[in-house]
């Protein structure tokens, strides 16, 4: 289920690669028991995979990153999310947005002043990470991955010591 009402940049973004097959053949090549999944940015040999611009991160939505839930994945930049996401396998409430969270502008005065070698104690939170879906079946699956045994590989870490692909991806209608 995706919330296109409440995350229409991350909804819109998400089709995008859905309908471009830009899904099938993914790794998740991040899991962590009791906190996510990861996947949608690397292919079996851990080469990236191709992604388009990114997006304005969606986090101040409403929604709350709990057990279930589609999120976009980013860097520390607020709008730096493209084509990974993550499933919440908890409830993951340190990811969402709040009245403490950092505003764009604090961002960008933390940014200069650290290419000003000036390194200030950081005065807000997270902007959060944007919730834009739900798992409505198949959770046993996502699971099953987060039971996977992990390891390290190619300087990452947290990847399963067995490769788990995303087959394919396909647009279902809502009846269906």
């Amino acid at each position: 289920l995706l919330y296109a009402d409440k995350s229409p940049v991350s909804v819109a973004n998400f089709l995008s690669y859905v309908d471009a097959g830009a899904y099938d053949k993914n790794i998740f090549h991040r899991v962590i028991a009791g906190f996510m999944i990861q996947t949608g940015g690397y292919l079996e040999d851990m080469s990236p995979a191709e992604s388009g611009e990114t997006i304005r991160n969606e986090a101040d939505n409403g929604l709350h990153n709990v057990r279930g839930t589609l999120a976009m994945a980013r860097t520390n930049l607020i709008d730096s999310a493209g084509r990974q996401f993550f499933i919440n396998v908890a409830d993951n409430n340190f990811l969402d947005h709040s009245k403490a969270s950092c505003t764009r502008k604090d961002e960008l005065a933390m940014m200069e002043a650290r290419a000003k070698k000036l390194h200030k104690p950081q005065t807000c939170k997270s902007f959060g990470y944007a919730v834009f879906g739900e798992v409505t079946s198949g959770m046993e699956v996502v699971e099953a991955i987060e039971d996977m045994k992990t390891g390290s590989t190619k300087g990452f870490r947290d990847v399963p010591i067995e490769t788990i692909f995303i087959i394919s991806v396909k647009r279902l209608e809502a009846s269906e």
